[in-house]
């Protein structure tokens, strides 16, 4: 049999024990609104769902909702498959390459709020409903002014969910145990306070009872999230195999690494709500995200933007081809671990270490095809949020000195008749710079000034005196420019500029 001659995934196409699970679960009462249909929930928080509930800890079902009327494909291709898709889990754990199935029906509603308006506002009423989850994207969780016309839908995700908790509030007239958890997954920092601002102003917008926003501020928890898993999505390369050899097709089919991590700043009290961590996942109940969010910033993200413009100039492609090049894998590794990680101003550090290891292991991920092109997308923005507090830390580290020389190497570059940015590897083929204009513009014409500077030093003087593009004085870090040209002179970047 090949993958043509399947037939496509439905209950019918489940084993009876898998069968039995599904109609549990669409008995299931309506415990969780899901506002996002694509692939990092579904490879995320859906899959935590359906790992509570095969343990026999978690009882409820989700309503599935889409954001935007763009996400009615999706929603309509679950539609055809009875809700249920396949996540492929695929990437090394604890050195060991591994490579599971999980069969996922958690879904026991699927509405379009775009066509199904009135369905929507409904859920609201469902009396054992407790959580709302969402990723709508970070351009998804903002206020934008729109009009409310009744029967008709509004189109941001916050004015949605505001009008849903005024069904409830309506309903079940203001009771403070009908409160929901929000937990929007969107990121951004502070996303949880960033929704429930948004929902207050929709509801002052809309003229609804200032007792309802009392019932929103104090009988509904926005608690703030962090949220760590790269789910890959559909396989094309391996899915008409894999489709063969399981028996049907899955239009739905979703991948990811073993990794993950959901922290949420709440009580560790509300895992009786959500069993996440009871069901042995990979979740944080905290008191202060920070921690995670330094972590995860300065390390995962950080480690990004340190191999990203060199290996970029040295004419490498992805992650993973990054950490297999022998010197510039060990580069990364050092840096990290002799660096970053002393410079993070977090406790436990034998903590630090081990979720930098986990990082180095996800880089390698050989199911993971991870663009260098793509981090390098507003590099100056992230080396200073990522790198800059590391490097000031100790300006006499060499690897994050040499990561900074190359990402000011990497910013030499001369605008087109459009007024896109090209730079050039060391082997002189082209790439484009897409960042800040204004960034773009004064880095490229400090570097036009390089036959008017007596020598490296004094180029390096004059990037890292660009105030407007560090928002600091940089020359001010004692020795920074003259180990900058050092290190240009090491990685042979001064070889190469014409």
């Amino acid at each position: 049999m090949n993958a043509n001659e399947v037939g496509a995934l439905s209950r019918s196409s489940l084993t009876r024990e898998q069968q039995e699970q599904y109609d549990l679960m669409m008995d299931s009462p309506v415990t969780i609104v899901q506002i996002g249909e694509g692939n990092f929930l579904r490879g995320f928080f859906d899959w935590m769902v359906h790992v509570m509930r095969q343990q026999g800890l978690y009882s409820g079902s989700i309503a599935l909702c889409q954001p935007r009327p763009s996400g009615r494909a999706k929603l309509e291709r679950l539609r055809g498959q009875h809700g249920i898709y396949n996540l492929v889990t695929r990437g090394f754990e604890s050195g060991e390459q591994v490579e599971r199935r999980d069969t996922i029906s958690v879904f026991s509603k699927l509405i379009d709020p775009y066509t199904e308006w009135a369905e929507f506002l409904a859920l609201g009423e469902e009396p054992q409903l407790q959580v709302v989850v969402s990723n709508t994207t970070e351009a998804g969780l903002v206020y934008t002014p729109e009009a409310v016309e009744e029967g008709k839908p509004v189109l941001s995700y916050p004015g949605k969910l505001t009008l849903l908790l005024y069904r409830r509030f309506v309903k079940f007239k203001g009771e403070p145990e009908k409160g929901l958890l929000l937990l929007p997954c969107e990121l951004l920092e502070g996303n949880g306070d960033l929704l429930r601002e948004c929902v207050l102003r929709y509801a002052r917008d809309w003229g609804l009872p200032e007792e309802f926003l009392a019932w929103v501020s104090s009988h509904n928890r926005f608690l703030n999230t962090l949220v760590d898993r790269i789910v890959t999505g559909y396989p094309e390369r391996e899915a008409d195999g894999w489709f063969a050899e399981w028996g049907y097709s899955d239009t739905a089919l979703v991948t990811a690494e073993p990794y993950h991590l959901f922290a949420i700043e709440g009580e560790p009290e509300l895992d009786h709500l959500l069993p996440l961590v009871k069901a042995g996942l990979e979740v944080k109940w905290t008191p202060d995200l920070a921690a995670y969010r330094i972590r995860k910033v300065r390390l995962l993200n950080g480690a990004h933007t340190l191999m990203t413009p060199l290996s970029i100039l040295r004419g490498l492609t992805h992650v993973r081809e990054v950490m297999e090049h022998e010197e510039l894998g060990a580069f990364v590794r050092s840096t990290v671990m002799n660096e970053i990680i002393p410079a993070v101003a977090l406790p436990a550090k034998e903590e630090l270490t081990s979720y930098a290891e986990s990082v180095l292991e996800r880089f390698l991920n050989p199911f993971i095809e991870h663009k260098l092109e793509a981090i390098a997308m507003n590099s100056v923005s992230k080396f200073k949020a990522r790198l800059l507090p590391s490097l000031l830390h100790d300006p006499s580290q060499q690897g994050l000195v040499c990561g900074f020389a190359a990402l000011l190497r990497y910013y030499q570059s001369s605008a087109d008749a459009d007024g896109r940015y090209w730079g050039r590897t060391f082997e002189g083929k082209r790439y484009e710079l897409k960042d800040d204009q204004a960034v773009l513009e004064a880095l490229a014409a400090c570097w036009s000034r390089q036959e008017e500077l007596v020598s490296p030093v004094e180029l390096a003087s004059a990037l890292l005196g660009l105030h407007a593009v560090w928002g600091t004085d940089l020359t001010q870090v004692v020795g920074l420019a003259e180990a900058i040209a050092a290190a240009w002179d090491e990685i042979g970047a001064m070889e190469q500029v014409q």
